[in-house]
């Protein structure tokens, strides 16, 4: 097999969701610069390039509200399955293995192997930010991106209430509004619902192959059983 070829092989799963996100987003800023620029034409305002509109406020609420609900999605699941279980879930861990795991277990420190990652071995402050890398890694990027969409929110909405001659809002005050609420909780919700059904769904349905489900013949109780 070629260099290549077992590259591909090996991060196809990766790959596979870069390419089909890189596709949905083009997607997403040829549908909306069409339906915007609708919008302003029955407006009576002019029209706008794409490369105008995927600059835009208008643009970047729409991505970055989905991001950030996204990314605090994995963030609260990787917290939540480190103390929390779920009989019977491939995704959740044994019964009564909750918690941060012994050093032994977790093979950290003098108990890492001689392939571990550096910082798995060196102890002290370097081990505990890698032990806690991944959740740091996502929190930060729901953080980034819940300031973006509000930033790009905010911004959007002060153009809408220019346009209706209404009184602008402050970033702070807009953080407050009815508006940001609304598209914030509105994904949050979807994606907690996402997160609860594939908890208890894996419970009883079965995927034959796929790691994200236990084996066919498994039994309904086995729990952190994966196929």
């Amino acid at each position: 097999m070629t260099r290549a070829k077992r590259f591909l092989k090996e991060t196809s799963l990766s790959l596979f969701f870069l390419v089909i996100f890189i596709a949905a987003l083009v997607g997403q800023a040829i549908a909306g610069h069409s339906l915007y620029n609708q919008e302003q034409a029955a407006h009576g305002e002019p029209t706008v390039g794409i490369w105008t509109y995927v600059t835009s406020s208008s643009f970047g609420q729409a991505v970055m509200e989905n991001w950030q609900s996204e990314y605090l999605q994995f963030s609260l699941y990787i917290l939540g399955t480190i103390w929390l279980v779920q009989r019977g879930s491939p995704e959740s861990k044994e019964l009564d293995e909750t918690g941060l795991e012994s050093d032994r277990d977790q093979k950290v420190g003098r108990y890492a192997l001689s392939r571990s990652p550096l910082w798995a071995r060196t102890g002290g402050l370097r081990t505990f930010l890698y032990s806690n890398s991944l959740l740091i890694v996502m929190f930060t990027i729901f953080l980034g991106s819940w300031f973006a969409h509000s930033v790009t929110g905010w911004s959007a909405y002060n153009a809408d209430q220019v346009e209706h001659q209404q009184p602008e809002l402050s970033w702070v005050q807009y953080l407050g509004s009815a508006d940001f609420w609304q598209t914030t909780l509105q994904n949050w919700q979807s994606e907690f619902l996402a997160v609860g059904s594939m908890v208890i769904l894996s419970v009883y349905l079965r995927q034959r192959g796929s790691p994200e489900s236990k084996p066919v013949g498994a039994p309904h109780d086995a729990t952190a059983v994966e196929g």
